[in-house]
């Protein structure tokens, strides 16, 4: 049992590090990025614990993925669309199996 909670917080640790580590410098919250890491290194459980509700960068995904002051009206790319989504295929698809009989 001691070694699934040495597992855990080691896991808990290594997420922390490493989450700290690929945030944008400008995003981290408080603090400067080197600061965190340097806190998360020095303090494992507690400096994890304090990067996730002090560090961490708050709101969706897309939301952090503009430097503040960017443009946040970019457009999204379109999906890919399957074949059976575009009309001129199901045209020449129909066209096709029509010739054959």
């Amino acid at each position: 049992m001691p070694l699934l909670v040495a597992l855990a917080l080691l896991a808990f640790w290594l997420y922390c590090l490493f989450d700290a580590i690929t945030t944008p410098d400008e995003q981290t919250r408080n603090l400067p990025k080197l600061l965190w890491v340097i806190i998360i290194v020095l303090l494992p459980p507690v400096g994890g614990l304090f990067w996730l509700l002090l560090g961490r960068p708050t709101g969706p995904y897309e939301a952090r993925a503009f430097p503040p002051g960017e443009n946040r009206a970019r457009p999204r790319p379109q999906a890919p669309k399957g074949p059976d989504d575009d009309p001129d295929f199901l045209k020449d698809l129909d066209r096709r199996l029509r010739d054959e009989e």
